[in-house]
């Protein structure tokens, strides 16, 4: 057995010492993205002769383009990239550098003190400041970090800022950061034991001009609810496979206020978090403007609680949305000086297409095609759902064995979840981020909660 095992080594040393350049791996999945996508123009030639003379030529080659070919090209991009990425590996997983923990909390009485718990027992060796910012809440928020100050041993302080808004209370904390890191994490995110210690690490083997390094975050609550389950999977494979795809290619879109590790100077350059309901999202593009590069790190796990009401859900994703487009109106896709960032954002600007196209469109051909009139939605629409099922799969085994295992996680038991995720989710989706680009378009009056 001991040949048969050298060689296993040998070929596995190989492989690790083996670099594709990120520039090679980028443009060999686009030209598969683009064969795939040329198959299925071919492919779905009749059906476009078809939908033509009921809507004619122009409207259906927009219809087919934003619910088969521009989708089949992203999943095709997304799926080539992901079998071809392979995470660098970390210099020093035992970082000690000392960093600082920024949280902003409104009325988190129920979460905050849990927050602070497991901030504790991290198992990180640098010195970790916590600056908890009273964003004028109104409940036992502050009664709960004053106990966690007593109870834990960390290095807790407790500001004020009455003025509401997520960005005030960052930045009036962002002017007492001394250290050369900063973290935020939301009052409801848990971290696992080694999530801060992962996180650093990432900032510390990347190259210099790596500015921030957002962490994994998955849920907590998928328990409560069908829908709570729903969102398990779309953390755990959607979000996930973006975030992988961002972080291959050092432009992570939304290095995410629940749980990001920034350097500090580099945010006061852009000036701290601005004035948005998506500021992590506008902060994070700022970031990118300035040549800075933005990783994403799958071993630096947090948990924390999803919408477990459609009403929330709704608010929370509108806002999403709606942070997009603030993206999109102060740094437009062709302004940025990457062009990795420069693709990903382009594909943001994409999305309100592809979403009205699939909520105006598909749904109404769906149910078309129930009754037999297959005119928009019909077999070659499903020409998209193969490459779904593969992005997800790699992911999934990606996230089982690389994420999970080493961090002794289990992935629980959610076939029902699943199911509803890939049949339905989308469904829900597309109309939930029309109506947050309507509200960004119109100016509806903000809610952060």
């Amino acid at each position: 057995m001991k040949p048969l095992i050298s060689f296993r080594h040998t070929l596995l040393s190989n492989y690790e010492k083996r670099y594709i350049p990120i520039k090679v791996k980028f443009w060999f999945s686009h030209s598969i993205a683009f064969l795939w996508m040329c198959l299925s123009i071919y492919l779905a030639l009749p059906w476009l002769k078809d939908l033509s003379q009921i809507v004619s030529f122009p409207l259906a080659l927009l219809i087919i383009g934003g619910i088969s070919y521009i989708p089949g090209y992203m999943n095709a991009f997304l799926v080539i990239s992901l079998i071809l990425d392979r995470q660098p590996g970390l210099k020093d997983e035992w970082p000690k550098d000392e960093v600082t923990i920024l949280i902003a909390a409104y009325n988190e009485e129920e979460t905050i003190y849990q927050t602070l718990y497991y901030i504790n027992k991290q198992d990180y060796q640098g010195k970790i400041n916590v600056i908890v910012v009273n964003n004028g809440s109104t409940d036992k928020t502050v009664h709960e970090v004053l106990k966690a100050a007593h109870d834990f041993s960390l290095q807790i302080s407790l500001l004020h800022e009455d003025q509401q808004g997520k960005f005030h209370a960052l930045n009036y904390a962002l002017e007492y950061v001394k250290t050369p890191y900063t973290i935020t994490i939301d009052a409801d995110t848990l971290l696992h034991v080694s999530s801060l210690r992962y996180l650093v690490a990432r900032v510390k083997s990347s190259p210099d001009d790596v500015c921030a390094v957002a962490g994994s975050v998955l849920t907590k609550n998928s328990r409560e609810n069908i829908w709570t389950k729903v969102q398990e999977w779309d953390y755990f494979l959607g979000i996930s496979s973006i975030k992988r795809l961002q972080g291959l290619y050092q432009g992570t879109l939304v290095a995410q206020g629940a749980y990001s590790l920034y350097k500090t100077e580099c945010i006061k350059e852009v000036g701290g978090w601005p004035d948005a309901i998506g500021e992590d999202i506008v902060l994070t593009w700022r970031l990118l403007h300035r040549r800075w590069k933005v990783y994403f790190e799958p071993l630096a796990v947090s948990f924390t609680e999803v919408p477990s009401t459609f009403k929330h859900f709704v608010r929370q994703r509108a806002r999403w949305a709606r942070g997009m487009i603030e993206g999109l109106n102060e740094i437009k896709p062709w302004d940025q000086p990457q062009i990795y960032v420069k693709y990903s954002t382009g594909i943001n600007m994409v999305m309100p297409y592809l979403d009205v196209t699939y909520s105006l469109c598909w749904l109404p051909g769906l149910i078309l095609a129930l009754f037999g009139y297959y005119w928009i939605v019909g077999p070659m629409t499903l020409l998209v759902l193969p490459l779904t099922i593969i992005s997800y799969s790699i992911l999934y085994f990606y996230q089982r064995n690389y994420v999970f295992r080493r961090l002794h996680l289990r992935i629980r038991r959610n076939i029902l979840g699943f199911i509803f995720f890939i049949l339905g989710y989308q469904m829900v989706m597309s109309p939930v981020s029309v109506y947050g680009y309507i509200q960004e378009i119109f100016n509806f009056k903000r809610n952060w909660k």
